[in-house]
């Protein structure tokens, strides 16, 4: 049954809001397991802020202690699909030489952006380099990247909500969902 969302658009609910928050906990003991307590956690702006809001809340309650910087990447433009073209909108401030750094994109779709993120995290030098993406969509890479850290897999769906949009519409959502059609 799919819920009212804002503008009158009907959505179907594919993760709800409790799925995601249990999935996250997960993600975080995976992530501190993995890579320690000490690593720099840089959210590709802006449809992971609140996967990544939510996800550096729970490598806490695990014990990490990261630090925080973002970068803001485009590929889409006004657009639902990707343009092939990366370019950075907002660059990091943090000092990447020597970290453990955790990539966190909302979805792995053609993969070009985070595959641009993690080349230009390794060309400034970090120790190392991990991902971790709220949604894995397989079926639409266009480059050769797997993420470490997988929340969900995907279907072949434009999903909307935990920070993911439209036109600038439905970030808000606290459930990931499509529209109804």
């Amino acid at each position: 049954m799919g819920k009212l969302a804002p503008h009158g658009t009907r959505l179907s609910v594919l993760y709800s809001a409790d799925q995601i928050a249990a999935r996250v906990r997960e993600l975080a003991q995976d992530i501190h397991a993995s890579m320690g307590p000490d690593l720099l956690v840089i959210p590709v702006l802006k449809g992971s802020f609140i996967f990544a809001a939510d996800l550096l809340r729970a490598l806490h309650g695990v014990g990490a202690e990261p630090d925080m910087d973002f970068i803001s990447l485009s590929s889409y433009g006004g657009h639902t699909e990707s343009s092939g073209q990366v370019r950075i909108v907002r660059d990091t401030e943090a000092a990447i030489a020597g970290r453990d750094v955790l990539l966190v994109d909302d979805i792995l779709e053609s993969g070009r952006t985070l595959a641009f993120a993690q080349d230009l995290m390794m060309a400034r030098r970090a120790h190392s380099v991990r991902t971790c993406v709220l949604l894995d969509k397989p079926g639409k890479l266009a480059v050769g990247i797997k993420p470490d850290f997988v929340g969900f897999t995907c279907p072949d769906r434009f999903v909307v909500g935990y920070g993911m949009d439209v036109a600038h519409a439905f970030r808000q959502l606290p459930f990931v969902g499509f529209v109804e059609g």
